[in-house]
């Protein structure tokens, strides 16, 4: 069966090509690329041959200095068993086929090497994507794709289990943003190469009117006491390595040799047996 197109990869490429041409609106990329130096500067490793993956790579050439720079696209450009470390940054929500995405940075990365992908979650512009369907919906009586799907923390973080990964871990960052009204923040959007690049996205212009009640809405919904306009960019930041066998594993159940209450320093009291009219079930207790 053949895998359901997400992204129109040449309207991404055009939009992106556009805001670094204009002067590209690069904070978040710059605020995530922070939090991973942050990160790194507590792993117990030097790495060596770093890659990244972004859709902007001669930004990230300056942030990750001496790193392999990786444009993101469905076959990424990165050989087996090559990188200690793989980036993935701000452009995993664009891939058709995200845990293909995440397959091949594990396939590049040598055994217990590092992947470190942010990626915008479910969070992400929450508001607007509400005050758009609804603007949408009144102006033009139907709705058409505007955001790209962003997952939940709890969903991106099984797609490292998926794709192999050891030792996996997902948290979540928000970044709080204000703008003088919706379209600063619309302009913004558009100065980070992230305007609507769908493939089944209405290929028409929309009427001026919706973007004018959507702003209304928007700025009713998350409108501040100053004047200014709220928007919330999550970035959830997924972690695991290269499978190795140095690695630490679980034991198995029944494995263990001290007691929990000789750990804790309590003693331990037995439970008390089935009382009468009572049979134990093995998974609970059944009355009769």
């Amino acid at each position: 069966m053949d895998r359901p197109t997400l992204t129109d990869r040449a309207a991404l490429e055009a939009h992106r090509a556009r805001a670094a041409r204009s002067g590209l609106a690069d904070f978040l990329h710059r605020a995530v690329a922070d939090e991973i130096e942050e990160r790194l500067s507590v792993v117990n490793r030097h790495f060596t041959t770093p890659a990244v993956v972004s859709g902007f790579p001669r930004l990230w050439e300056n942030l990750v200095p001496r790193a392999r720079q990786v444009t993101d696209t469905e076959t990424l450009d990165l050989n087996a068993g090559a990188h200690d470390l793989v980036i993935h940054a701000l452009a995993l929500h664009w891939a058709d086929d995200p845990v293909g995405q995440l397959v091949q940075c594990r396939r590049a990365l040598a055994p217990d090497g590092l992947l470190i992908c942010a990626t915008f979650g479910g969070d992400t512009l929450r508001g607007l994507r509400q005050a758009l369907a609804q603007a949408e919906s009144e102006v033009t009586g139907g709705l058409s794709p505007r955001v790209a799907p962003m997952g939940e923390v709890r969903d991106l973080g099984a797609l490292l289990q998926r794709a192999g990964f050891a030792l996996p871990v997902a948290d979540t960052m928000p970044y709080d943003v204000s703008y003088e009204n919706a379209f600063r923040l619309w302009a913004d959007l558009r100065a980070m190469g992230e305007t609507n690049a769908l493939a089944d996205r209405h290929r028409a212009p929309p009427p001026r009117a919706m973007f004018l009640r959507a702003a209304e809405l928007y700025e009713q919904a998350e409108g501040r006491a100053d004047g200014r306009v709220g928007a919330t960019f999550e970035v959830v930041t997924l972690t695991g390595w290269a499978p190795d066998a140095s690695q630490p594993k679980p034991l198995r159940p029944g494995s263990a040799t001290r007691r929990l209450s000789d750990a804790l320093g309590t003693r331990e009291e037995p439970l008390p047996g089935p009382a009468d009219g009572e049979a134990d079930s093995g998974n609970g207790r059944t009355r009769d």
